[in-house]
């Protein structure tokens, strides 16, 4: 019975010898784990599946760059960190199109307070965090999504599995109840 190879051992078996065991080895092992943590991030299960595939060809292909020197490289954060920028270029459309749709949403609203204009214009002092605390799990979620993650009502509803009128009001309350408890 073979030893079990950390992390750090099998990703530098499988960039810089493309050690085909250690890939699957590692497939195994964070696979699953990925896949379930990017569904708690997207409702689609069939893009969250392609995210997870196109982020272990991205490692095995060696387009992704382990750097095991760098402050608090994980495999398990690696991974994540790729996924979810995957995640977020699938969900705002990456190809020319996308961009050019997204460049003139920007010109249509430019005179548009943003969304962390808007949560941030009622905090002048107050306990932020400990009011993002108090917020239930749905509206942090959405606050996570569109003023964290920078996302728009439309990727924010495919992310998180519910329509867009639904991301705005949660939206609206959420930025209610952050003045309220800030006031």
């Amino acid at each position: 019975m073979s030893e079990m190879r950390s992390d750090g051992e099998l990703l530098r078996a499988v960039t810089a010898d493309g050690d085909r065991r250690a890939f699957e080895e590692l497939y195994r092992r964070y696979a699953p784990w990925l896949t379930a943590r990017m569904r708690t991030r997207c409702a689609d299960a069939a893009l969250v599946d392609d995210i997870v595939q196109e982020t272990f060809l991205a490692v095995w292909r060696g387009t992704a760059r382990w750097r095991e020197d760098a402050a608090g490289a994980d495999a398990a954060g690696w991974l994540w960190r790729i996924a979810s920028r995957r995640l977020v270029d699938a969900l705002r459309g990456a190809g020319a199109r996308g961009r050019l749709r997204q460049a003139l949403a920007r010109l249509r609203h430019r005179d548009e307070v943003s969304a962390e204009e808007r949560v941030l214009a009622g905090v002048e002092h107050g306990d932020l965090a400990g009011a993002l605390v108090r917020l239930s799990p749905e509206l942090r979620a959405v606050l996570q999504a569109t003023v964290v993650d920078g996302l728009t009502t439309r990727e924010a509803a495919v992310l998180l599995g519910i329509p867009p009128g639904t991301v705005k009001t949660r939206a609206m309350r959420a930025r209610r109840q952050l003045r309220e408890a800030l006031a």
